[in-house]
């Protein structure tokens, strides 16, 4: 898997058109595990996405895709500053894991030894 973690600032006042824009280019990029957008809860200007690719080549490929290109150049006038905070490799969802572990795994209570 490949990930990224990138912190976009938009103009001022622009943070909920970016919002737009990125929700309508991330629908159906092959090989995108998941992709989110939140917004920084400090910053009313700022936007962080967390992206999870099952390969770094399908990532490379998304960025040919009609919708993306449009995304772009849509976004240019509203990005202030973008920054790629970060390359993962990542090796699990929690929310995944926790549902898919047997109950007894998932058990928030410690269990004590058996003798």
């Amino acid at each position: 898997m490949h990930g990224l973690i990138a912190k976009l600032t938009t103009v001022a006042g622009a943070r909920d058109e970016m919002i737009a824009v990125l929700r309508a280019s991330a629908s159906n990029m092959p090989g995108c595990l998941n992709y989110i957008v939140a917004e920084d809860a400090g910053n009313e200007n700022v936007l962080w996405v967390t992206e999870v690719w099952e390969t770094e080549a399908s990532h490379a490929a998304s960025l040919a895709l009609p919708a993306v290109k449009a995304a772009i150049v849509s976004a240019r006038s509203l990005v202030a500053q973008f920054e790629r905070l970060a390359v993962t490799i990542p090796v699990g969802d929690l929310g995944a894991m926790t549902a898919k572990a047997p109950t007894s795994q998932r058990s928030a209570e410690p269990r004590a030894p058996t003798a």
